[in-house]
């Protein structure tokens, strides 16, 4: 890794939009704050940002008090664009005005947990790589087709660097210090910060199947990786089956035994995920959606969905837009079916 010398510290803004996640906020700064401390000199200056210029609320409800608002950074200055859940409702013009003007006099600008949503709104990141949050993957790919998803926990030696989010960005900061001012700060930092587990660029952000649920079955593990890639186009348990080359039986007894549920429960929980992340996420039409996670049909769709969520997708959308509301009532499901 190429290492840098500066003279002067790096200068960095964090701009908080609203509900932005407090534990990369605190995985963003400390890394930085130790880095001065066991170097001995001033590495990095900070500063917080917010729309309003006085403070912003993580979605943990604590509120921080920020030193600036949207006026132009100062040459060298870079930029980090921290968000978190609802990140479609606080993407303002003027946020996307600011970030616009800073990229026009050079400033680099990255991005942090559901940030590169941020940037993917106002038009820098067409043709890059970026990482985000996972919970946001399914919505980033159909709103923005052209700008290149990493699925892994950072992509630092970029335009605009990005972090998933969570110790993720810790993991990214680590990165930047070591490019900077080499790896033993880098390592000496984290061993501050009693993180022995730090990651490069591909590392996963989710557990493997095998890890989260104990699996060891090699039957079990290939059939979720096939229902994963068929989202659209789910295949039948049996046909999962065969191609594993066992009975049905086999297969059922082995989910039973491994992931406590039926090889068909199994898919459509994967599919409703996928599901309302769209649904909270993009703009697509419930009918859309639901062909794009092989339900068939918006009906078919919706009741499924409201078994498993409790709402319609239509109430669940409005609930994410506007709260819950006591307007909605049974009719709301019977209508559901001949909308969009």
């Amino acid at each position: 890794m190429t290492r840098h010398l500066r003279n002067e510290p790096q200068r960095i803004t964090l701009f908080l939009v609203e509900d932005f996640t407090h534990l990369a906020f605190s995985c963003a700064v400390e890394p930085f704050r130790i880095a001065n401390l066991l170097s001995g000199r001033t590495l990095y200056r900070w500063q917080l940002a917010s729309e309003d210029g006085h403070q912003a609320r993580a979605s943990n409800g604590i509120v921080t008090l920020v030193d600036r608002g949207m006026e132009p950074l100062a040459p060298g200055e870079m930029l980090f664009i921290l968000s978190g859940i609802h990140v479609e409702r606080h993407i303002s013009p003027a946020l996307k005005r600011f970030i616009r003007y800073e990229r026009s006099r050079g400033t680099r600008i990255g991005a942090l947990c559901s940030g590169a949503m941020v940037l993917a709104e106002a038009g820098l990141m067409a043709g890059e790589p970026a990482a985000i949050h996972w919970a946001f993957h399914d919505g980033f790919v159909e709103s923005f087709p052209d700008i290149q998803l990493k699925r892994s926990v950072f992509v630092a030696d970029t335009r605009h660097p990005t972090a998933s989010g969570g110790t993720a960005t810790a993991d990214l900061m680590l990165h930047l210090i070591a490019a900077e001012h080499g790896n033993d700060l880098a390592l000496a930092v984290a061993d501050q910060m009693v993180y022995n587990a730090v990651r490069d660029g591909t590392g996963e952000q989710r557990l493997s199947v095998e890890a989260r649920h104990g699996i060891r079955n090699a039957h079990v593990v290939e059939a979720i990786r096939m229902m994963g890639e068929r989202l659209d186009d789910p295949p039948s348990p049996s046909e999962i089956a065969t191609a594993r080359g066992i009975s049905m039986r086999q297969l059922e007894r082995l989910f039973e035994r491994h992931v406590k549920c039926s090889p068909k429960k199994y898919a459509t929980d994967m599919r409703l995920e996928k599901a309302r992340n769209l649904l909270l996420q993009t703009e697509s039409s419930v009918t859309d959606i639901a062909l794009a996670c092989g339900f068939g049909s918006s009906s078919n769709f919706s009741r499924v969905y409201r078994a498993r969520y409790g709402v319609t997708p239509t109430m669940a959308r409005a609930q994410q837009r506007f709260g819950p509301s006591p307007i909605f009532a049974a009719d709301d499901f019977a209508l559901e079916s001949v909308q969009h």
